[in-house]
């Protein structure tokens, strides 16, 4: 099973948020950085990330969520390392960081979009799949996928990043 690493967003995730259990749960899912709340600095966070990527020879997953998508995305344009695969969750539309690089990414992904962000639109979502060169996952009307919005638990999730680490096809 292929190292995970999660890439916090700008918030500080609440205990039940899906990406704390999952670290709390699976002892091979390690932080990139612990979150540390606002505010959000693209640099630092590409910093955090390049450390723990760089910090093991073994492939990583990243897992990341909101502006953790768009640290990915800052990192792969400037970095390379041992990124096996990455699952975004809900990419935030947000230009306040800077251009936001719209160049595939050099390793398999999954965008995970919802029907009701009030981050990002439906079509900013396939905009980002395309331009990253990654699969679409259609998570329905899920808000933003947080605590706020009830996720806690996140079976869905669970299985498209097992389908990651395992190199395995994310739909059924």
């Amino acid at each position: 099973m292929t190292r995970c690493l999660l890439v916090p967003g700008r918030g500080n995730p609440l205990p039940q948020h899906w990406m704390r259990q999952w670290a709390r749960e699976d002892p091979a899912v390690r932080w990139a950085a612990e979150p540390t709340g606002p505010p959000y600095v693209p640099d630092e966070a590409v910093a955090a990330l390049h450390a723990a990527v760089t910090a093991d020879d073994e492939p990583a997953v990243l897992v990341a969520h909101s502006a953790g998508c768009l640290t990915v995305a800052f990192w792969a344009a400037r970095h390379t390392g041992p990124v096996a695969a990455a699952l975004l969750v809900t990419p935030p539309q947000v230009e306040a960081f800077g251009a936001i690089p719209r160049t595939p990414l050099p390793f398999r992904s999954i965008v995970v979009g919802s029907r009701n962000d009030p981050y990002t639109t439906v079509e900013q979502f396939e905009d980002f799949a395309r331009d990253w060169g990654a699969e679409l996952h259609d998570a329905g009307a899920v808000g933003h996928l947080d605590s706020a919005t009830g996720f806690g638990p996140w079976p869905d999730g669970e299985r498209l990043l097992s389908a990651l680490r395992l190199g395995q096809s994310s739909t059924p």
